[in-house]
């Protein structure tokens, strides 16, 4: 079974800092390429990707982050989200929220983030870890 997922960029930099390959946001990341996530995006997700990953603070190289966001271009599907009108916590969130949001209207569809906390209390959105359950379930 395939998941549709839009990545809250907090999971993609946990993904790139950890040292253990089999945690939860590296995991939910590999099922990109094995085909059982779909990534989901737009051109903001995709900008905001980029601007975060390339912060000095983080020792990430640049060919590292542009094989991650080439493989979220490869493997995942471009939306055009439309407004929800969502009030967030963190206003900036409102992109990740929509983009889900517009393709569920015609599939099932998971926002995968760290901050459960930054968003409204839904079955799909969940942590990397619930993500990984699924998976295992099929």
């Amino acid at each position: 079974m395939r998941y549709y997922t839009v990545f809250d960029t907090n999971v993609l930099v946990s993904s790139l800092l950890t040292k253990h390959p089999d945690s939860p946001t590296a995991r939910v990341v590999d099922a990109i390429a094995d085909g059982r996530i779909v990534p989901l995006y737009s051109e903001e997700i995709l900008s905001e990707y980029d601007e975060v990953l390339h912060r000095r603070k983080f020792p990430f190289s640049t060919q590292r982050i542009m094989a991650l966001l080439s493989m979220i271009c490869q493997y995942g599907i471009a939306v055009s989200p439309s407004p929800t009108h969502a009030v967030l916590p963190d206003a900036d969130d409102i992109v990740f929220y929509e983009v889900v949001m517009e393709k569920r209207k015609e599939d099932d569809a998971y926002l995968i983030t760290g901050n459960q906390r930054h968003f409204p209390v839904c079955d799909f959105i969940v942590t990397p870890a619930d993500m990984m359950a699924l998976l295992e379930q099929h």
